[in-house]
């Protein structure tokens, strides 16, 4: 395993969303025939039939549930093991298909996300899924097909501390996501939609300066630095090129990417995603600015043998050097071009472990020049 990815092949598997679909397909069946099909088979909208064992099912006077405990595949998904469950009853005459959250899921409190305010969490790719999942079983019966679906997660509260959902105004609880009903293993599909959905919640909230930070101690330091309030601060970690080329679409008037200097650095070489799976910091790249900024041969070879970015970054400034600054333009250079022509003002903060700015490019000068090291 590397990086905790686990070697060879990865195996893929089901989203929340799928498997509230699946759910709610077996607890209808019951409710219309009083037998529950497991294992039960839906169609994914790309075509895909996945079949899905029931883990618990019910059927009640005028209700049945049916639950599925998630299977992510090898993705490292906050929901895996999860019990997805769905109670279904008959909707009014003519209501179609309705939803309702139950325990663990959460509610909408936020304008911008692409659901109303006060609606379950239940993202209008999922309810696709469900609601075609119900519509076949009301062909294969005869029935209206008018229901109304109550999804739980069982602890899904809890789970919900460990994602973005709180920044975004959902309360309660997870949301019912996946607009394919697969999880690609690695993908990270969900922090980078939850990374789009912060960008719409902040436009949708009237704010004109987001700030996307690669950590908590950059993002602490960048609210600081700009005054910014949460709904501002976008949890972009590594995924710098998800947040810009988003941005690009989905333009606000200003947009500060900050980080410390070792991920600055990956940006600066030109990769937008910082992670190490996807590169690493290159010290004959950094030793290559150091003789731009006019290092002497030992300063150039030091800084190309260091072991860490922060020990290339401790001998350029022994030697006088400004790498930080040199870094963060370069920096500046790859997020622009992501941004062309979009019209959105672009800031780069570096900033050091304990929150103190090294370098900046871009933006506003005044605000910078004013926490920079003299």
């Amino acid at each position: 395993m590397t990086d905790g990815k686990p070697a060879g092949p990865l195996r893929y598997g089901w989203t929340t969303g799928a498997c509230a679909a699946a759910a709610a397909k077996a607890a209808y069946a019951a409710l219309l025939t009083g037998e529950f099909p497991d294992p039960v088979r839906i169609t994914l909208p790309r075509g895909e039939m996945p079949a899905f064992a029931l883990a618990a099912h019910e059927l009640r006077p005028g209700e049945a549930s049916a639950a599925i405990v998630k299977d992510a595949g090898d993705d490292p998904d906050v929901t895996h093991g999860a019990l997805v469950r769905a109670t279904v009853r008959p909707g009014a005459p003519g209501s179609g298909v309705t939803f309702r959250a139950g325990e663990g899921v959460g509610t909408v409190t936020k304008a911008g996300l692409p659901l109303p305010v006060g609606e379950p969490a239940i993202n209008p790719g999922p309810r696709g899924m469900i609601a075609a999942a119900l519509a076949e079983v009301a062909q294969a019966t005869g029935a209206g097909g008018d229901v109304e679906v109550t999804v739980s997660i069982p602890n899904g509260e809890a789970i919900a501390r460990k994602t973005l959902n709180g920044r975004l105004g959902i309360v309660g609880g997870l949301s019912i996501l996946g607009t394919t009903g697969i999880v690609v293993p690695f993908s990270c599909s969900a922090w980078i939609h939850s990374i789009h959905r912060g960008i719409d919640v902040a436009r949708a909230a009237g704010l004109d300066h987001i700030a996307g930070a690669t950590g908590a101690a950059s993002e602490a330091a960048v609210a600081r630095l700009f005054g910014l309030e949460e709904a501002a601060l976008i949890d972009m970690g590594d995924f710098v090129g998800g947040m810009l080329k988003y941005i690009r679409v989905h333009p606000v008037a200003r947009v500060t990417v900050a980080g410390g200097f070792a991920k600055i650095t990956k940006l600066a070489q030109g990769l937008l995603d910082l992670h190490s799976r996807a590169g690493a910091v290159d010290f004959r790249w950094l030793a290559e600015r150091v003789h731009e900024l006019g290092g002497d041969g030992g300063t150039v070879h030091a800084v190309s043998q260091a072991n860490t970015a922060i020990e290339a970054l401790e001998i350029a400034a022994r030697a006088g050097l400004a790498l930080p600054q040199l870094v963060a333009r370069r920096a500046h250079d790859t997020a622009a071009a992501v941004l062309r022509d979009s019209g959105v003002a672009l800031d780069i903060a570096v900033f050091d472990r304990d929150g103190r700015l090294l370098a900046s490019a871009g933006g506003a000068p005044a605000a910078f020049s004013s926490q920079l090291p003299i």
